[in-house]
């Protein structure tokens, strides 16, 4: 689906957005990339999604990306014998492994590694940092802290160690069954939370088995720490300021979230800046102008793509929320100053024959007429290098694969176009003439640009570029062979 802007809109579906109707409104409304979303729902629930996201995409003739998020390991604290515990702040406050229900001064912690890594000075936030306790001193069993931010604490709250890296996989038995079931159903991309270091997205590697993209969530400042050797080893990056926010200095947020967003567009892969971009949207049918300016942002940075949240999972305004980044994204897009961002924000990258490519063809366009880059495909790469150099023209990335078009969903600017499987660059460069015109992006009397790689059908040969006519009989005129 042709859109009126080139970054990308992730819609989280939830009980506000389950039903066919509703799926195919919010990707009538500007939804790019359906968000399942592990932490809720029974695999029936979730496959029922899967499936009218197909059929939406049947019904419309287009290519659709799927997104299923694991939920990650939870660190929770137990249970209280008398229900909730205000602490206060200096308070002495114990964290163990004693299995009793917890009183005033204690509660059990049901996870020893988290003890075993503890050091006198850490913190330990609870329920979304709105507890603070510092550790005075710890054993393997338990840790002693004084309460610096108190509050109410109750059953099951959530525990964040942001000190420390915690000697826990990235994978519970849960998200290893959920992998196997979304990867069998058929996600085009995985996001796997609670990333710590590069090996949790190898061991993910291992288990998907190429079945799915995997976008690494960075949530964690260990991740943060280890961002680039974290990046080399994924196929795309979101940017998840919830828990990063809760586990840093809110901030220190800002800069990193720019950083890891320029990082990931040298590298070429698609970047998602996700969590309470429209918050009141939940809701109110109107945005925060702070949220609108927060999704604009985002925007000016080159993100690949936006993410809501529970806006369009449990919020009452779904459809609304979809479109209101919508009209941001395409406001942002046609201001002067967006262009001048990007422009100043493009890092030369040339360390190969595609680089120089995808380059001369973003300066080619730029400098003459050319309407529109049509990029072939197999893994998805050419297009991705492509819209790393963020032309001021429209991409349209031509594939003969379901799942790299659906992939491709995900990556700013592109626009995607299943293509038969092809033997000649002539063909390549008809099928991108009737594509252009096709998507109203070009006329019989105007020019476009292919990129390609020959020979076809084998990943890394991106090493032609041409300038072609949009009309068929100059096409063939040009090369009757």
């Amino acid at each position: 689906m042709k859109r009126a802007r080139n970054v990308k809109i992730v819609a989280t579906l939830g009980p506000a957005s389950s039903t066919y109707a509703m799926i195919r409104a919010l990707h009538e409304a500007g939804a790019d990339v359906f968000r399942l979303n592990m932490s809720h729902g029974s695999h029936a629930e979730i496959a029922e999604k899967h499936a009218h996201i197909r059929q939406v995409e049947r019904d419309l003739d287009t290519p659709i990306a799927i997104l299923a998020d694991l939920q990650g390991p939870k660190l929770r604290v137990s249970t209280f014998a008398d229900g909730p515990v205000d602490l206060a702040v200096g308070a002495a406050f114990r964290m163990d492994l004693d299995p009793a229900p917890g009183d005033a001064t204690r509660v059990c912690l049901p996870h020893p590694e988290i003890f075993a890594a503890l050091e006198p000075g850490a913190h330990l936030l609870v329920n979304d940092g709105k507890i603070r306790l510092r550790v005075l001193t710890c054993g393997p069993d338990f840790a002693d802290c004084t309460v610096i931010a108190g509050g109410m604490i109750s059953n099951r709250k959530g525990v964040n160690v942001p000190d420390v890296e915690l000697p826990l996989a990235a994978l519970s038995d849960k998200d290893r069954s959920d992998l196997e079931f979304v990867c069998d159903l058929g996600v085009d991309w995985l996001a796997l939370s609670f990333v710590q270091r590069p090996g949790d997205v190898e061991e993910a590697r291992a288990l998907v088995a190429g079945r799915a993209a995997i976008m690494s969530k960075i949530e964690k400042p260990t991740a943060v720490r280890y961002f680039d050797e974290i990046l080399a080893v994924s196929d795309g990056i979101m940017v998840a300021r919830g828990d990063l926010g809760v586990e840093l200095p809110v901030q220190n947020v800002p800069p990193i979230q720019k950083r890891l967003v320029r990082r990931c567009r040298a590298a070429a892969k698609p970047v998602i800046v996700a969590t309470q971009m429209l918050e009141s949207m939940i809701e109110s049918p109107m945005p925060t102008r702070a949220e609108v300016s927060d999704v604009a942002t985002a925007i000016y940075e080159g993100a690949d793509a936006i993410m809501l949240s529970a806006e369009s999972a449990a919020g009452h305004f779904p459809i609304e929320a979809v479109r209101t980044m919508d009209n941001v994204a395409r406001e942002v897009e046609h201001d002067p100053t967006y262009r001048e961002v990007i422009d100043a924000s493009r890092r030369a990258v040339r360390h190969s024959v595609a680089d120089g490519i995808v380059a001369a063809a973003r300066e080619i366009a730029e400098t003459t007429d050319i309407r529109v880059i049509c990029c072939y495909t197999q893994t998805g790469r050419t297009a991705a290098l492509v819209a790393r150099e963020r032309p001021r023209v429209p991409i349209i990335g031509m594939t003969s694969l379901r799942a790299t078009a659906r992939r491709m969903a995900m990556t700013w600017g592109v626009t995607c176009v299943m293509t038969p499987e092809l033997e000649r660059f002539k063909q390549a460069v008809v099928n991108s003439a009737r594509a252009a015109r096709a998507l109203g992006f070009a006329t019989e009397t105007d020019q476009i640009l292919v990129v390609a790689g020959v020979p076809f059908n084998v990943q890394g040969s991106t090493n032609i570029l041409r300038v072609a006519p949009c009309a068929e009989r100059l096409i063939y005129a040009a090369d009757p062979e």
